[in-house]
């Protein structure tokens, strides 16, 4: 009796696991990973994963908040536009104030004021959208050309240059092991990126925001259906413009580190970001048409992402094929998203 029953649980817990949607991802991640490992053993070094992990950092910061805006069935096409300011604000107060502040002051406030950047954006975004009721499209789409075009007017297209090591350490900095550490052999010191670190640290944050709190809840009954969400007293204007905030604030965030990665900050930086950012949510679950998804589901999109063009790489595919490959990815993705809906029942 007591066998059948501890059977039973198992069973059903192997089928909790396999219904949840990062199941169904990380499949093909694993055939990706696998399958170019054993053509190029170069692929699994420590070295190149940690290179995937790096490059796939700046987009996942930025998917962590897309996810909450996704899952409000709601876009923010301004993300790229939004880390390009941010990251050339922060460069020009830096420049320009470094003779006047100790290093580790001008550092923090030249942050500070690109993060502050990103903010104004997300709640105009956000106001705009959940107030004045324009729709998401229009009026991301205005705010990207808006904010790409504020790029290019104070930089005058020039890179805002140089910025000093203080700053440049958060894009370029390492976190070190030595080989051996846990038992595993890296054949020698390696290091693992900093801007990784905040994007697990943020990740840790944003999922637990998301499945244990009111706000979690409420991002979560809004895009399963807004109406229904404020009939039931759901705060629903001020919850979508906190998620067009942090939207901004993450994207803000990401173009500062890239423009330290640089050490310098381009009027061009996040140009065609977004929709990095948008496919890899989509590939990582999360429902374009609202009210599901997760942050570990992204974490694992943004991977793949990267992964996919680091194995084209690796495996001397044509660059001219690879945006065809993410192409009919994401197509992929959103078909498989919408036979799950037909499946459930949402839509005819």
């Amino acid at each position: 009796m007591g066998s059948e029953s501890g059977k039973t649980q198992k069973k059903s817990l192997f089928i909790r696991i396999t219904n949840k949607r990062e199941f169904g991802i990380l499949i093909p991640f694993l055939l990706i990973f696998f399958g170019t490992w054993m053509i190029n053993p170069i692929f699994a070094s420590i070295q190149n994963l940690m290179n995937i992990t790096f490059q796939a950092s700046f987009v996942f910061i930025v998917a962590i908040a897309m996810t909450y805006v996704l899952i409000i069935a709601g876009l923010d096409l301004s993300v790229g536009s939004t880390m390009g300011l941010a990251g050339v604000v922060s460069g020009l107060f830096i420049l320009n104030m470094r003779d006047a502040l100790p290093p580790a002051v001008l550092v923090i406030i030249g942050i500070f004021l690109g993060l502050l950047v990103g903010a104004a954006i997300g709640l105009f975004n956000g106001f705009m959208i959940a107030k004045v009721k324009i729709p998401t499209l229009i009026v991301t789409l205005s705010t990207m050309y808006v904010a790409r075009g504020l790029c290019e007017f104070i930089t005058r297209g020039n890179p805002v240059y140089p910025l000093p090591p203080e700053f440049n350490w958060l894009g370029q900095g390492k976190i070190t092991f030595i080989d051996g550490w846990l038992g595993i052999s890296t054949g020698g010191v390696i290091g693992l990126h900093v801007v990784t670190f905040i994007g697990l640290i943020l990740a840790i944050i944003a999922s637990i925001v998301l499945t244990n709190t009111t706000f979690g809840r409420a991002v979560f009954a809004i895009g399963g259906n807004r109406e229904t969400a404020r009939l039931s007293g759901l705060k629903v204007v001020p919850v979508t413009i906190t998620v067009y905030i942090i939207s901004g604030v993450a994207a803000a965030l990401s173009g500062i580190l890239t423009a330290s990665r640089l050490g310098s900050a381009l009027s061009n930086t996040g140009v065609g970001f977004e929709m990095n950012v948008i496919a890899s949510v989509i590939i990582g679950g999360t429902s374009m048409f609202g009210g599901s998804g997760s942050v570990l589901g992204t974490l694992i999109g943004a991977l793949m992402m990267t992964m996919v063009t680091n194995a084209m790489v690796m495996l001397r595919i044509s660059p001219y094929l690879q945006k065809v490959v993410i192409g009919a990815i994401i197509l992929l993705a959103v078909a498989v998203d919408q036979y799950n809906r037909k499946r459930s029942g949402l839509v005819n």
